[in-house]
């Protein structure tokens, strides 16, 4: 009985001792130093955009407890098991804003070292309100970084556009009163540096149109079943859209017909066909078909399919050498939107600025 009594103490001195070893050894991951005066040598890069990982080497920088960019006071985040009193890495906050500015690094005891550092904030664009403008129309672009924008032009031109209103995400532009380019994209300039946006927009004054806000010279309603119907409650741009009604089950299209004299012949020149559709109840495909094509009017061609969705506007642009579209020496006088279906019930779908761009 006094033998188990006694393992028992002996057990318990043993796991206390334990426990106070383990306390003793268990740190926050820290590297054991001291906070000290700090003193920068060097920052690595010295300039870099949101996300770059950089390095500060120096002495005295052990027990770095915060970072913070001067633009705003945006604070760094940073891993303390990375820091030791000469080397310091953390990563370039997304949120920082651009141009030259001090960053200041604070150890636990308030002293502070600041290096002069360049943030890369190039503006981006990931969507704009219109792929298509008229002389004066406002255009919204949504992004980062366009609170410092300081000039937007034409791409190849010194055609600049009118700053209406700026913010980080979302920069408001009006498009050049007076403009010869049939399209273009846009050269946008900030306190980093130039963007090239990937987007390319339209100038509806320059396009062929086959229908705006309303029908273009010589064409009129061409559609197999319900007729087409302009609408002025629904459009993308300016004031009015055509609407058509597919019925259940009679693949029908909507045309937009030009039997004219004033039919379009066929030209080289024009390098693309663009428009705007807003969806039905459910997702579709469309299908682009003329009677200058050499398949004829009315098929369906899998080169020449637009995925609708549903309820919202959705932008198509083809370029005519990659689709059925217009032979050579055939006149076109047929535009049509074709449906397999649908199947469920009567769907009506919207067109707006249907063009021929060059």
């Amino acid at each position: 009985m006094k033998f188990n009594q006694l393992a028992g103490v002996s057990f318990a001195v043993v796991l206390t001792g334990l426990v106070m070893t383990s306390c003793e050894e268990d740190t926050d991951g820290r590297p054991e130093s001291k906070p000290g005066n700090p003193v920068a040598t060097a920052i690595m890069p010295d300039s870099a955009a949101g996300g770059t990982v950089v390095t500060l080497t120096g002495t005295g920088l052990g027990d770095i407890r915060s970072i913070v960019f001067e633009k705003e006071n945006v604070p760094a985040g940073f891993q303390p098991t990375l820091n030791t009193d000469q080397a310091l890495i953390f990563r370039v906050p997304d949120e920082v804003v651009g141009g030259v500015q001090q960053v200041t690094f604070t150890n636990s005891e308030g002293r502070s070292v600041s290096v002069p550092f360049r943030v890369l904030a190039y503006p981006t664009v990931a969507e704009v309100s219109n792929y298509n403008f008229t002389k004066g129309a406002e255009i919204t672009l949504t992004g980062n970084n366009l609170d410092d924008v300081t000039s937007v032009r034409l791409t190849g031109t010194s055609d600049a556009a009118t700053i209406v209103s700026k913010e980080k995400k979302k920069l408001v532009i009006k498009m050049p009163a007076n403009t010869a380019v049939n399209r273009a994209t846009l050269d946008i300039v900030n306190g980093t540096g130039l963007l090239r946006t990937t987007q390319e927009l339209t100038n509806l004054d320059k396009a062929y149109s086959i229908f705006t806000d309303a029908y273009g010279a010589g064409f009129q309603d061409g559609s197999w079943g319900d007729a087409g119907a302009i609408s002025t409650k629904e459009f993308r741009t300016g004031t009015a859209s055509v609407g058509k009604t597919y019925q259940k089950g009679n693949w029908h299209l909507i045309a937009f017909a030009n039997w004219s004299a004033s039919a379009i012949s066929y030209s080289p020149e024009y390098t693309y066909v663009a428009g705007w559709i807003k969806g039905a109840s459910a997702d579709y495909s469309l299908y682009l078909t003329t009677d200058a094509s050499k398949a004829g009017f009315g098929g369906f061609d899998e080169k020449n399919k637009i995925n609708v969705k549903a309820g919202v506007w959705n932008y198509f642009k083809f370029k005519l050498s990659d689709i059925d579209f217009w032979s050579a020496g055939k006149k076109l006088s047929q535009v049509g939107f074709r449906i397999q279906g649908p199947d469920k019930q009567d769907e009506t779908f919207y067109f707006d600025d249907i063009v021929l761009i060059k």
